[in-house]
Order: structure tokens, then sequence, then C-alpha cells
């Protein structure tokens, strides 16, 4: 199984941080990351002024110059109000700048902000995504593209530079709740990244089989699958839980506030902790413990932990990663493999 860790790069109004130290922070932990083994970082995109990027290609970009082997990913790019031909080439370029080591994660994502920022109408929302992705599928294939569609102006055997090292140039799915998504991806042929951040884990295996049932179907045969959820290791459960717990709340509380959830208790939270629950919030071995659980339910071949819900102090972010590489990862890849 491949192991990783993404982020938002949240920037917790309160916490003190500038943008600039958020990002000097992001690209000492991908630095990190790479030196003790992890084989992903993904990065995502927001709009918004609690998140530092809005643009992950850039970031990545850095990263890839500061890494040797850790594969570096957006966690999403919002593909329905941006342009394919631009990720498509941005991601090219962090493809060719870090040796063949870049990938595209596409989603609707879970804020739209960037709808009428670039001038997109929410009513357009699933069409959007649609379109774009055929678009940037087909960017893929080749360095010539002929293709049209109803959002953007068509291309006549246009040719579009600079080409990656990797042929085709990854592109995952990234899933929340959505069936339809589930079973696109895997008609499409796409590994999809399937979000789990609240509830019971097991409610989420029927998107693992639609997107097998519909992979099979196409004649895709086995595809990858990845879990991405949230959490946080610390050298004890109770520290890990009681770091975490402020500023995971005080994030999902004022997007609740923003949607209509009601508040986080530590109770809810503590809940979400057990080993059936969502959140990877304990000791190593907790946290090593479910992901080997999560993995008889869904067989997954990836999985990605978002160590930031909130603003956490640096050095505990930094604990966090060694913790999960040099003590989680052993554990996990023992049990299961690791891919070649």
């Amino acid at each position: 199984m491949e192991l990783g860790l993404f982020s938002f790069v949240e920037r917790t109004p309160g916490s003190g941080l500038t943008a600039e130290e958020r990002l000097k922070n992001l690209l000492e932990e991908i630095e990190l990351a790479d030196q003790v083994g992890l084989d992903v970082f993904g990065v995502g995109e927001h709009h918004r002024p609690d998140y530092v990027v809005s643009a992950p290609a850039v970031v990545l970009a850095a990263a890839a110059a500061r890494t040797r082997r850790i594969r570096l990913t957006s966690a999403v790019n919002v593909l329905s109000s941006d342009d394919p031909i631009r990720v498509f080439q941005q991601f090219a370029t962090v493809d060719l700048l870090s040796g063949g080591r870049a990938e595209i994660m596409a989603g609707r994502g879970s804020f739209i902000e960037s709808f009428p920022l670039f001038g997109y109408d929410l009513r357009d929302y699933d069409e959007l995504f649609a379109e774009k992705l055929d678009l940037l599928l087909r960017l893929r294939e080749g360095e010539r593209v002929t293709w049209s569609g109803r959002h953007r102006p068509p291309l006549s055997d246009q040719p579009v530079y600079p080409r990656p090292v990797q042929e085709p140039l990854p592109v995952w799915i990234a899933v929340g709740g959505t069936p339809e998504s589930a079973v696109r991806a895997g008609a499409l042929g796409l590994p999809m990244a399937l979000a789990i951040i609240g509830g019971l884990p097991e409610r989420f295996v029927p998107f693992a089989e639609l997107h097998r049932r519909a992979a099979e179907e196409a004649g895709h045969g086995r595809l990858t699958l990845g879990i991405n959820s949230h959490g946080f290791l610390a050298d004890t459960a109770d520290e890990a839980a009681d770091l975490a717990f402020g500023p995971f709340s005080e994030t999902m509380n004022r997007i609740g506030r923003e949607r209509g959830w009601p508040p986080t208790t530590r109770v809810d939270f503590d809940a979400q902790r057990t080993l059936r629950g969502a959140l990877f919030v304990g000791s190593p071995a907790d946290v090593a413990e479910k992901i080997l659980f999560q993995h008889s339910l869904f067989g997954h071949e990836r999985f990605l932990l978002q160590l930031s819900v909130g603003s956490m102090p640096h050095d505990r972010m930094l604990r966090a990663i060694e913790l999960f590489a040099t003590e989680v990862a052993p554990v996990v890849r023992a049990e299961l493999g690791r891919p070649a």
C-alpha cells in the first residue's frame, strides 16, 4: 500500500501565522515526508481566507525542487472552474521538474468560491466537471487535440505543450458522496480517491464496489483505489487527541456555521477516533490498526492522511509526519506489502 499525506494548507483565523510562514512550513513538511520515505504528498486548492493555496501546481513545483522520490499530487484541483489546458500544462511542468512524479487529483471541490470568482454558474456544476474532465483526458492522449464542448471554444488540431515525462500523466478522480462520480471514474478507467471524513467508513464500501464494477464492465480491469481521511499522531493517543481537538473543532464549527451543521463536541470527536470511526487520531499503533481495519473493508492501494484540519504547531506537525513514516508505515507495509 502507498502511504502519504495531504494538506489544505490551512491558516486558521487567530493562529498568528502569515501566509508566507505557512507556505514555508508546508515545504518543510513535504521535504520531511520525502526524507522519511512516504510515497505521496497532496496539496489542495481553495479560494478562501482560511486556506493559503489557490494554485497547487505552483507549490508542488517548489516542492519538486526540494524532494527526490515522493509523488506530488493536487488534492484536489477544482476542475469545474478551471481551464483543463492550463491544468494539464501546469502539471506537465511539475512532472518535468520532478522527473515524472506529478499527479492530478481532479474533483468538484467542497467549496463554491471559485465559481463566481472565475465567472461560472453554479447551475452548471455537474456539466462543467464532466465536460472539462473529458477535455483533460483528451489532452493526455497526444500533443495535437481536436475537441468541442459547450463551456469553452473548440480546439481544432491544436498542439498543447509541454508534454510530461509520464505518458499518460496520472489523473485521479476525487469522490466525496456521489455514486455517479464513482461510476464515472470506473467507466473512464481512472483511479479513485474516496474521501472519508465523517460517519462510519463501512457506509462508503458501496462506492468502492461501484467503481470496481464500472471498471470491469468497461474492460479496464482492477483500478487503484485510495482513501483520504483526517487525523493526527502523537506519541500517545491522549496527546494526539488533546492536540488535535481544538484546531479540528474550530475549523469544523466555522465551516458548520456556514452550512448549518451542529457543533462538533469532544464526545463526537472521541467517537470518531474509535476503530470504526472516520478520524485517524491517536498513537502510531492506533493509526496502523485503523488503516489495516479499513483495508479489510475496501482493499485499497493508497491511503492519504490530512494531519492539519486546523492550524497545528509546526514542530508537532513534523513529529506527526515522522511517526507516520517510521512507526505506522512499517507496520502497514509489513502486513500488506508495498507496490513495486
